[in-house]
């Protein structure tokens, strides 16, 4: 059973560049939920405070069998990278208009949950009709292939 949590709007918000695979820092009945599926990354982000990055606003619903362990939802949660990634990250950032967005919530084969994040530049209107525009264009071509 592979659990795989999608944003799937950070790809029609923002254009993504580098991607990377970090660690996420839980507690139990956390990985519990996202083993379950009950995550949601849409609405995260991610952030550097004092040298080490957070995912911001990453909603991970209560284990209903957590007992008397009461965790915020939404709390921030600690993104394990190592020192050249997050330097590589850090200097990115410098840039205007850039920020670091999780674009997959996953967990890997030895069971331990992971993270995809990406550095994004936002799309402004006119990126994102395009973009819409070819799906819609190639929707239509796979659609006569398969007829």
């Amino acid at each position: 059973m592979a659990v795989s949590i999608q944003n799937k709007k950070a790809h029609f918000r923002y254009f993504l560049t580098d991607q990377f695979i970090a660690g996420v820092v839980l507690f139990g009945p956390e990985i519990k939920s996202i083993r379950a599926g009950k995550a949601n990354i849409a609405e995260a982000y991610c952030k550097m405070i004092k040298g080490e990055l957070y995912v911001i606003n990453m909603n991970i619903s209560p284990y209903a069998n957590a007992g008397y362990i009461k965790i915020s939802e939404r709390r921030e949660r600690k993104l394990l990278l190592n020192r050249t990634e997050l330097l590589k990250i850090e200097r990115k950032l410098k840039d205007t208009g850039v920020t670091i967005v999780p674009v997959r919530l996953f967990i890997n084969e030895k069971g331990w949950a992971k993270m995809e994040i990406a550095i994004a530049k936002g799309k402004n209107m006119g990126d994102k009709r395009e973009d819409s525009k070819t799906k819609d264009i190639q929707r239509e071509i796979d659609r006569g292939l398969a007829d």
